[in-house]
């Protein structure tokens, strides 16, 4: 991309107003808040106090509006608190030039570093080092400054004790993640009935995890029904793709796959309903359609293997989220599902009803076969339709999954572990704890060379460029020079696109806010008292419209700043002249400095990509050992490594959004090659993630070339990362050779080993988006694949009549012939179990 291209894109971003959901009473809120600090201040003590406090009370109300799971009151006063000390050791030095500037540039590096912590921190310490270039230039004596420090740490305060004893919706952030993480699954449930490789966006699942993650304060707090979950809606997002993917559920087409649409259809339903109940803490009103599909008696005789065994799990899943999202006082709905699970439950083996929780099966009939109806009943085999007694030993939690059985095999319990699909407390540090891990990770990304780390880049960058901001705002014949490393500090960001259209927005909002600011004062010429409450005014709006973009805020905060100076005696002649100027040239300043040191994204895309395809590896490897020795579904091996592939990918993904609008030239690795890269691993993830849907229990027979397969892919993919790092182009013979070799007579290995094929060909995929020298061909649609895709159980057959199976050198119908499943997202797309 051309310079004069990513200016256009990254000024229309930055300009960009979108529509978005407006927060009235947290807005009133804060607005009082605002309002009673500067009344206060300015009856006591007078307008300067009432400055200083109002940018306390004002920095404290933005805090709590940034996404952050802390409690609001802890961010408010935070910033409150960390703004008085600022400004007080500013103060200090500030008649030091020297000493001044050494603390500035300290106080803005470890500002820069701070992104490292999270942005929610490194947007308030930035705001912190912004707001400290204006207030120490209000006092006039230490007492002073020790009494402006002091009010605004009480205008943080005051923000803190509103929203402790006025709360607005309380846990309506965690409630809305969580409703939407399930919403999204209602809505990828649907998708499966038409496109049974439907992709699924990861982010709803991602913000619930986080918001889940708590401290033991509010773990001790928390309503009931956000308890648990978001662990179930992880583990139901798995259990619809087996269910609906052909590789190893249904074929495309016939009578399985239309009982497989209907409860699809009936899973979104109830998912639905469950979201609606943790959004608004009502119970959840079951839909009589969906009960009536998911009441369908002959399950059971349609669905067998795999897909029975899903839709049990499902069943399972779905009265676990139903009875965790209804409140505590409401019963019916939990008793309606339990009955119509009960029922669906009735029908399945008893390899699967055993394992089901302990709220369905103890209300399953003693004779299922009397809840059949004659025309049902006499096609089920005696297993279904005559009694079964549970062994007490096979009992499990009511959390534990559902895992495939084996013939002759009597499944045991699973142990338990800290794996977060159970429902365990995610613990956060608190604001004390929080101190040595932020030190903790400043470190590590001090450690790192600059080449590596964008943070520690952008530290030396936003330093340099505020102390010569300072520099030059001082030596412009103009007041307030403070403007200039201002507008620096607040545009500048760890990447491009947000520092030039931030810079962009800052400018043309000014412009606009001192505008409409400067009509006002003309036509009102307010004191003081006027001036406070056009103020407040103007905050408010802020607070209101923060959402829709950075150019609408620097509107009100511009108009908000030149009533605040105007409330203490300085002229809008002087104010909007001097603030237009400097933010220009803060501006400027910001966007040089990014030219002139950058830390483009660009290059380092092969890095990211080999880290993605160590780590999707070492998960899909996990995944296929498990099958050599069966533990059982709750494995920390597995929820670990599926947290580093996460990890590793959500790298990627923002790597990727942030080179695309970089004026660099690719380097070895173009658009279209990033593309097809992201579809590759995307899909290795999600064939890995099938495969872990189904992981069998622990005692069950296990499949000894499942261990050959893992060692292959994990040391395959460990060396083709350094190929792709190397610009070399990655081969999968060893990967390829255990599967021609596999030996699987007699064992329960369909799963593990159309896996495993499936991988390897996503993996395949990977080499052919990276070999720019090899013609690409036109993929497949799902539709086309859906098409060849053939019941996997001739090749055992085959090979146990002495036929040529796939280990024999003859292509297996439905997988050598079967092209990638795709994942059509792209990067979007969810790395399997990762999108949980």
């Amino acid at each position: 991309m051309s310079w004069l291209r990513a200016l256009k894109e990254t000024a229309r971003s930055g300009l960009k107003v979108e529509r978005r959901r407006l927060e009235p009473l947290i807005t009133v809120r804060a607005g009082a808040g605002l309002a009673i600090v500067v009344g206060v201040s300015l009856w006591l003590f007078g307008p300067a106090v009432a400055a200083s406090s109002a940018f306390g009370a004002f920095q404290a109300a933005i805090a709590t509006f940034q996404r952050s799971w802390r409690p609001r009151p802890v961010l408010a006063l935070a910033s409150g608190v960390s703004l008085g000390i600022s400004t007080f050791l500013g103060y200090l030095t500030g008649t030091h030039v020297v000493l001044f500037l050494a603390l500035l540039a300290l106080w803005t590096f470890l500002a820069g570093l701070s992104w490292s912590v999270g942005p929610t921190v490194g947007i308030i310490a930035a705001s912190n080092v912004a707001m400290m270039l204006v207030t120490i230039t209000l006092p006039t004596s230490l007492p002073a400054a020790a009494g402006h420090a002091a009010m605004i740490a009480a205008g943080g305060l005051v923000q803190a004790l509103l929203i402790v004893f006025f709360p607005v919706r309380r846990w309506g952030a965690q409630r809305d993640a969580l409703a939407d993480a399930l919403a999204a699954e209602a809505d990828y449930a649907r998708r499966l009935r038409q496109d049974p490789e439907a992709p699924f966006d990861p982010a709803p699942l991602m913000a619930a995890r986080d918001a889940a993650t708590v401290t033991p304060r509010q773990a001790r707090r928390r309503p009931v029904e956000l308890h648990g979950a978001r662990g179930l809606a992880e583990r139901i997002r798995p259990v619809l793709a087996s269910l609906a993917d052909p590789a190893v559920g249904v074929p495309a087409e016939g009578v399985e796959r239309d009982r497989v649409r209907e409860l699809l259809a009936a899973a979104g339903e109830v998912l639905d309903a469950a979201a609606r109940a943790i959004r608004h803490g009502v119970p959840a009103g079951l839909p009589p359609a969906a009960l009536a599909a998911l009441r369908t008696p002959d399950t059971g005789a349609i669905l067998t293997g795999p897909p029975h065994r899903a839709a049990g799990r499902l069943a399972a899943l779905l009265d676990d989220v139903i009875e965790t999202a209804d409140p505590p006082s409401s019963i019916a709905g939990r008793r309606s599902l339990r009955s119509m699970l009960s029922t669906m439950a009735g029908h399945l083996p008893p390899t699967v009803s055993n394992h089901l929780p302990p709220t369905v099966s103890n209300h399953l009939p003693p004779t299922v076969s009397n809840h059949l109806p004659p025309t049902v009943s006499n096609h089920l085999p005696p297993a279904v339709t005559e009694p079964q007694t549970a062994d007490p030993k096979s009992a499990e939690t009511p959390d534990a999954p559902v895992g495939p059985a084996v013939t002759g095999t009597t499944p045991l319990p699973a142990t338990p572990s800290s794996s977060d699909t159970q429902p365990i407390t995610l613990s956060r540090p608190t604001v004390p704890e929080l101190a040595p891990v932020a030190a903790r990770k400043m470190r590590v990304e001090l450690a790192q060379s600059t080449r590596e780390s964008a943070i520690k880049r952008h530290a030396f960058r936003v330093t340099v460029v505020a102390v010569v901001g300072y520099l030059i705002g001082q030596a412009l014949p103009l007041g307030h020079g403070y403007w200039a490393p201002m507008a620096s500090v607040m545009v500048m960001r760890p990447d491009f696109s947000q520092t030039y259209g931030r810079a962009v927005a800052r400018f043309g909002g000014t412009l606009v806010g001192v505008a409409v600011a400067t009509g006002v004062v003309q036509l009102t010429d307010p004191g003081p008292v006027l001036s406070g409450a056009l103020a407040v005014i103007c905050a408010a709006l802020t607070y209101l419209l923060m959402s829709t973009g950075y150019a609408v805020s620097q509107v009100t905060i511009s108009a908000y700043v030149v009533f605040l100076l105007g409330m203490g005696g300085t002229e809008w002649t002087q104010t909007v002249p001097e603030r237009v100027v400097l933010t220009l040239v803060g501006g400027v300043l910001a966007m040089l400095s990014y030219a002139v040191y950058p830390a483009w994204e660009t290059p380092r895309l092969r890095t990211r990509l080999a880290d993605w395809l160590v780590a999707g590896g070492s998960y899909a490897a996990t995944v296929v050992h498990h099958y050599a020795e069966p533990v059982g579904r709750h494995s920390t091996g597995v929820r670990e490594t599926l947290l580093a592939m996460r990890d590793a990918r959500i790298a990627w993904q923002d790597a990727v959004e942030r080179a695309e609008d970089e004026p660099v030239r690719h380097r070895g690795l173009s658009r279209a090659a990033t593309e097809d890269a992201g579809h590759a691993l995307a899909e290795m993830a999600r064939v890995a993630m099938l495969m872990e849907a189904h992981l069998p229990e622990r005692g069950t027979t296990p499949v000894p070339p499942a261990a050959l397969l893992a060692a292959a892919l994990r040391e395959t993919t460990e060396r083709a990362a350094k190929d792709v790092r190397e610009r070399r182009v990655p081969d999968w013979e060893s990967v390829r050779e255990v599967l021609r070799d596999w030996d699987g007579e007699g064992l329960p290995d369909r799963v593990v080993r159309r896996g495993g094929r499936l991988l390897l060909e996503s993996l395949d995929e990977l080499s052919e988006s990276l070999d720019t020298a090899a013609p690409r061909e036109p993929a497949e649609t799902g539709r086309e694949r859906g098409q060849d895709q053939q019941e996997p159980r001739q090749d055992q057959q085959e090979s146990r009549q002495g036929k040529p199976g796939p280990r024999q050198g003859k292509p297996e119908p439905g997988l050598d012939q079967q092209e990638s499943v795709r994942d059509d997202s792209g990067p979007q797309s969810p790395e399997g179990t990762a999108a949980r």
